[in-house]
């Protein structure tokens, strides 16, 4: 396994490799190729933290806990609230914040902040070429050139490794409040998210645990009192003592043996996904907007959902990522090409048969 300790010496590992790389960071998700493991742990630390000016850069192989443990110093946060998959896939390992920014990975919190592409504000990277390249700057001012920052968020390092990121920070909210409400079918529940996301209560969070809707205010004391009462009101909830959303955010309600599923929609649309596919558990986040679901080995999702969206296959034998339509998949073919035409990082050397191949070639 090589280890480079910094840039340079990654970009070095990536001229010289003869074949397919595996990149690893934290190993949570196990969803890596095959190829030679190339280990970015070396790549630590956070390298600037302004609090006046709410920005944040580390390098890529930043633990995730080091980052909130940082901000949470200065009484900050990452708005979008990633998750750790450890819970639900059973994994070990220490989530990273490159592999949050790789995965494009975002919590209940997305709803109101946005999700990780929003928050971030710059990259560095070192392509397949094994050259450098930086996106984007450290200040939230900085807005010139292409935004290969939103590029390389979500793209699973397909166009090449992180070093660095850097991202816009908000303060840790004063008070936080969690209303609930028994709620046993989904198009309810769906309903019931949707009203509250369209009153004027800043909801920062709401989910259905398949028992309950969950709906959360954050923010200063006195608002959230004021702003958590009439929400409670408007949709008949009531006050929860406990606070469920580091499961939510978790998707621990779908903890377990069986297939594991991700899926994108329409919010209005997630009653109908439950309703066609066969499932064992299921966690709405994101007002519907997210669906997770735990279900019988070998059941096909993407074939059973019936409706416009993304899924993504966590566990089971499906491929893991999401088909992409032939333009999408060509122009996704397109990218890889300039910033990885060896195909180091795809598992395997790139074959030339055109947006089939690319959407063959998809998982990371």
């Amino acid at each position: 396994m090589t280890r480079p300790a910094t840039e340079d010496e990654l970009a070095e590992a990536i001229r010289g490799a003869n074949g397919p790389l595996r990149v690893v960071g934290g190993g949570t998700r196990g969803m890596a190729p095959g190829g030679e493991p190339l280990e970015t742990g070396a790549l630590s630390g956070v390298t600037l933290h302004e609090p006046g000016a709410l920005t944040l850069v580390a390098q890529a192989g930043t633990p995730l806990a080091v980052v909130n443990e940082t901000l949470r110093e200065a009484g900050q946060c990452l708005p979008f609230e990633p998750m750790d998959h450890r819970p639900l896939l059973g994994t070990a390992g220490e989530p990273t914040i490159g592999g949050v920014v790789g995965g494009g990975v975002s919590g209940p919190r997305r709803v109101r902040a946005g999700a990780c592409r929003d928050a971030l504000i710059g990259v560095r990277l070192v392509t397949g070429e094994g050259r450098a390249v930086k996106s984007g700057g450290r200040v939230m001012k900085n807005v010139t050139g292409y935004d290969l920052a939103k590029l390389a968020c979500g793209a699973r390092g397909t166009l090449g490794v992180l070093t660095e990121v850097a991202f816009k920070v908000l303060p840790l909210p004063a008070d936080m409040r969690t209303l609930a409400r028994e709620v046993r079918g989904a198009p309810e529940a769906a309903a019931l998210m949707s009203r509250a996301l369209a009153s004027p209560y800043e909801v920062t969070g709401a989910a259905w645990d398949g028992a309950r809707v969950l709906l959360r205010v954050e923010g200063l004391e006195g608002s959230v009192a004021y702003r958590a009462g009439k929400l409670g009101d408007l949709v008949e909830a009531e006050p929860l003592a406990e606070d469920p959303w580091a499961a939510v955010r978790d998707a621990k309600a779908v903890a377990g043996a069986g297939d594991l599923w991700r899926v994108h929609v329409r919010p209005s649309d997630a009653p109908a996904v439950l309703d066609r596919v066969p499932h064992e558990r299921a966690l709405l986040d994101w007002g519907g907007g997210l669906v997770w679901l735990r279900t019988a080995p070998g059941t096909d999702v993407r074939a059973l959902m019936g409706v416009p969206g993304h899924a993504t296959c966590l566990r089971g034998a499906a491929p893991p990522l999401h088909p992409p339509a032939a333009g999408i998949a060509a122009l996704e073919e397109g990218l890889r090409r300039r910033f990885d035409p060896r195909g180091l990082f795809r598992g395997g050397p790139l074959r030339r048969e055109g947006p089939g191949a690319a959407r063959a070639m998809a998982a990371p």
